[in-house]
């Protein structure tokens, strides 16, 4: 290192000191960090949306699980019939994560990776072994709403975690109980919706907001530094005008003096928005009053100031002028928000994965393991090259022997067979480096798993793979990250630079 690159590297470090004790940290922990699939230059965004339940609003999942739990279990005993013992399941919040796949006619619950095979499964609340997840490879797993069912919200975690609870019960009872898994499946998808349209768990929600949602101290922050380059925001929420307003005061009232009201941070808020179809429908938008009544219709203009029901992505276009390719939307959920908006329109996508939260933290805690799965890997490329290689060569020499057109002297012959006896020992010797290779990765892969959920490991991995839900994410959004304030570490005019995308055979 040259004397001038020494100096500016001991200065560099000597301010970062200075701004850390003022609590200004620039070296920015990997969990608040905003990650990208695709380049994103925010300079050429107008308009950026919101989706609020689990995008600006996190929710206390532990706290929200036994509720929706408990709601569930009340109304499978009083509308379904189901007996009263099942009132006695306590609630486990690490079981479910996003990405499971509910199978409906065993009556598993499947992990699965990108390419759609299982790399564990449960059956109730048992592990099914190896040998019993080799028969899914037999078929694809579809989750299109008939044997497969995908978990791809958070808001869905408990009807997992019942589905498997439930089995659990009823085949552990009394010898075990038959139980008609795609049966129970429906019953528990009725009581869970049921408890969301009898307003049981909003209205839950509402009368103790604390309890079930964390208020993010930096999120009011972030949307006034996209609105201080010019930005247009807008509230695009598939709830109901009364609880968006319940829970948006809660996050953001009185939280920055230039905005009193959470409804003064945005140009257009739309409730009841019911996305995907807002993406794919032709909605009329609703104006409502300050209580929730619809007062009119929506005819050539949406207006600051007013709050919106229903409504249709054609018509927002219009009215707003805004460009489509130069407005961002940020959700939670793979389908409705993320997906749709990419494949009908020409939004930016941003989905906030609160989950990542956990996974990134502390992850010193597992460096040296992380360390030892790439070097496994390498040394196993390496391996499998050497194998294939040698296999190949072994298959061309035992060609020539067994050939009858081979006019080849008798000591060419004796040394093609010494080769061929010497390549079936390197290759079986070789064959048996790569299994304690695989063994090994595959123990190292548990030990860095039980860092994480107990039941499924890491959310984005499944076995050496990505996950269904992390090939999803890197599909469909643009950008992912673990919060919305994340938005407040970087310009409001940053580049998102995507990682150089580099296919197998360029490498």
């Amino acid at each position: 290192m040259t004397p001038v690159r020494e100096r500016v590297e001991r200065d560099y470090q000597s301010l970062l000191e200075i701004l850390s004790r003022a609590g200004h940290d620039v070296r920015l922990e990997r969990a608040r960090q905003v990650y990208a699939n695709r380049d994103v230059s925010l300079s050429e965004i107008d308009a950026v949306g919101f989706d609020m339940d689990y995008t600006l609003a996190l929710y206390n999942q532990a706290e929200l699980d036994a509720l929706s739990v408990a709601k569930t279990l009340e109304r499978l005993v009083s509308e379904r019939g189901y007996p009263e013992h099942i009132l006695d399941i306590e609630p486990d919040p690490d079981f479910a994560i996003r990405g499971l796949v509910i199978d409906k006619e065993h009556g598993n619950i499947l992990k699965v990776d990108a390419g759609r095979r299982v790399t564990k499964a449960y059956h109730g609340l048992r592990a099914v072994d190896q040998l019993d997840r080799y028969e899914y490879g037999r078929e694809a797993i579809r989750q299109n709403g008939g044997r497969y069912h995908l978990i791809d919200t958070l808001f869905a975690l408990p009807e997992a975690f019942l589905y498997a609870a439930l089995i659990h019960k009823f085949e552990a009872r009394d010898g075990g109980v038959p139980v008609s898994y795609y049966q129970l499946f429906e019953d528990i998808r009725y009581c869970i919706d049921l408890a969301h349209r009898d307003r049981s768990l909003k209205d839950a929600i509402m009368a103790d907001v604390a309890r079930y949602i964390g208020r993010d101290d930096r999120m009011a922050s972030a949307l006034h530094k996209f609105r201080s380059t010019g930005k247009k925001l807008f509230l695009m929420t598939n709830s109901g005008h009364e609880y968006t307003h319940a829970v948006m005061s809660y996050l953001l009232d009185g939280r920055l003096r230039e905005y009193p009201s959470w409804r003064n941070y945005f140009d257009i808020v739309v409730t009841a928005a019911t996305k995907p179809i807002f993406f794919t429908g032709r909605r009329p938008f609703l104006e409502l009053d300050d209580h929730g009544k619809i007062t009119g219709q929506a005819d050539g203009s949406l207006d600051r100031g007013t709050v919106y029901q229903g409504g249709n992505l054609t018509d927002f276009e219009a009215w707003t002028g805004w460009a489509s390719n130069r407005i961002a939307y940020i959700g939670d959920h793979i389908y409705g928000d993320i997906l749709k908006s990419k494949k009908i329109s020409a939004w930016k996508t941003v989905m906030i994965i609160q989950e990542m939260t956990d996974e990134l933290r502390d992850p010193d805690k597992y460096r040296e393991q992380i360390l030892k799965v790439r070097a496994l890997e390498e040394e196993l490329h390496r391996t499998t090259q050497e194998l294939v290689y040698e296999s190949h060569m072994g298959h061309r020499v035992q060609g020539v022997l067994t050939s009858d057109d081979a006019e080849l002297d008798a000591g060419s012959l004796e040394e093609l067979k010494r080769a061929a006896l010497e390549l079936r020992k390197s290759t079986e010797r070789l064959k048996r480096e790569r299994r304690g290779i695989i063994a090994d990765l595959m123990e190292l892969d548990r030990e860095i798993e039980a860092n994480f959920n107990p039941y499924w490991g890491l959310i984005f991995k499944a076995g050496n793979e990505h996950s269904v839900f992390a090939s999803q994410v890197e599909l469909y959004a643009d950008l992912y990250t673990s919060a919305v304030s994340n938005f407040l570490n970087y310009s409001p005019n940053q580049y998102f630079r995507a990682p150089r995308d580099v296919m197998p055979h360029e490498l």
